[in-house]
């Protein structure tokens, strides 16, 4: 994956399998947005079997199936959810279809894997929290810049033993490279069909958030969105910002954008930084900007030092042995479902109370 293209972070797998061959079979659809490659590399990575692919354009069903040979490509989604071998459908629709289609997986007794944004209004969350308590179907995100990143798996660790006190703030920050513009599909331009920046590239800050404070609700205190540099394309927000108030006491910040220079080595400079009464520590996942260090960098400050620690390659991503082995247990280890929704449901919040700082033109 060139290291530009955000839309394509797909980490290599570091192979953990959590059960064997053909014991968990899993399939494939909608490939609208590169994320499905992480996914599905997941998946495999912890003892999935890859079965079916189906996508609706014969051009990314090829170019998916050069990249998991020996997949068999379905004629149609129908053949996929009506085969009783398939455990859990993995897509990566528009994001104004995911929730649609989510439904119609659960409804034919398969758990659902979707890339983030899973949804992109509160009525479809109404919706999909209806369909999971009516077919007893997991929900499942990828909240990929968490479970995806080895220095936030770190970090989750590091925290959860401690090592920081008691949360007290959250910071994360999440920029993008836009890169060309006609590069983008028509529908990332279009409110209706990709929420606004805060529903989507800030679902993974929301999640972050209530995951670093041990929170399970927040109160979003204020938001803000924009559109300072592309007049062509008034839907598009292209900075967007908010404050919460979560439910353990801690405060939230999140800031993403699309305003990733064009000299910077990688697709965005994302970073998090957490502070507790005990300590503190920023987290500089996919790039350590000037420095040869290369991505993962975790710097941790507390009554035991300063500490660098470098997690690339290290630490693994633990959530999709986990999630396999949620749906063929019925458990919830991965992550809760009213916690993956809780995350959403904030962006979304964020998203409909935003001031708009500057719209498109003016």
């Amino acid at each position: 994956m060139p290291a530009s293209e955000g839309a394509n972070y797909a980490p290599a797998a570091m192979p953990k399998p959590v059960v064997e061959p053909g014991e968990f079979v899993f399939a494939a659809m909608h490939l609208d947005h590169g994320h499905i490659g992480g996914m599905t590399q997941g998946l495999i990575g912890a003892g999935g079997t890859l079965k079916w692919v189906y996508d609706p354009q014969p051009e990314r069903l090829a170019a998916f199936a050069e990249q998991f040979p020996g997949v068999s490509v379905a004629r149609s989604e129908e053949e996929v959810l009506e085969d009783p071998e398939v455990r859990l459908v993995a897509a990566a629709a528009v994001p104004g279809d995911r929730a649609a289609l989510g439904i119609r997986v659960m409804e034919a007794g398969k758990d659902y894997f979707t890339d983030k944004t899973p949804l992109i209004s509160l009525e479809q969350l109404a919706e999909a929290k209806a369909a999971v308590e009516r077919t007893g179907r997991k929900y499942a995100v990828y909240y990929s810049e968490r479970i995806h990143v080895e220095s936030a798996v770190l970090a989750t660790r590091l925290i959860q033993q401690g090592a920081l006190g008691e949360v007290v703030q959250v910071q994360g920050m999440g920029p993008h490279r836009l890169g060309d513009p006609a590069s983008r599909p028509d529908w990332f331009y279009e409110r209706a069909r990709y929420g606004g920046i805060l529903t989507d590239i800030g679902s993974h800050n929301f999640e972050q958030m209530l995951t670093f404070t041990g929170s399970d609700d927040a109160e979003v205190l204020s938001s803000a969105i924009g559109n300072f540099a592309h007049p062509e394309h008034p839907e598009l927000d292209d900075f967007g910002e908010a404050h919460i108030a979560l439910s353990s006491g801690a405060s939230g910040a999140v800031r993403v954008d699309w305003f990733t220079p064009d000299g910077l080595r990688t697709w965005g400079d994302g970073r998090t930084f957490v502070v507790g009464t005990e300590g503190y520590l920023e987290l500089r996942k996919y790039i350590d900007v000037t420095t040869d260090n290369g991505p993962d960098q975790v710097i941790l400050v507390n009554g035991e030092g300063e500490q660098r620690i470098e997690a690339h390659g290290k630490v693994g991503y633990p959530f999709f042995g986990e999630l396999v082995l949620d749906v063929l247990n019925g458990t919830e280890k991965a992550m809760t479902q009213a916690h993956a929704f809780k995350a959403v449901e904030l962006a979304l919040i964020a998203q409909r109370d935003a001031r708009v700082l500057r719209a498109s033109g003016q």
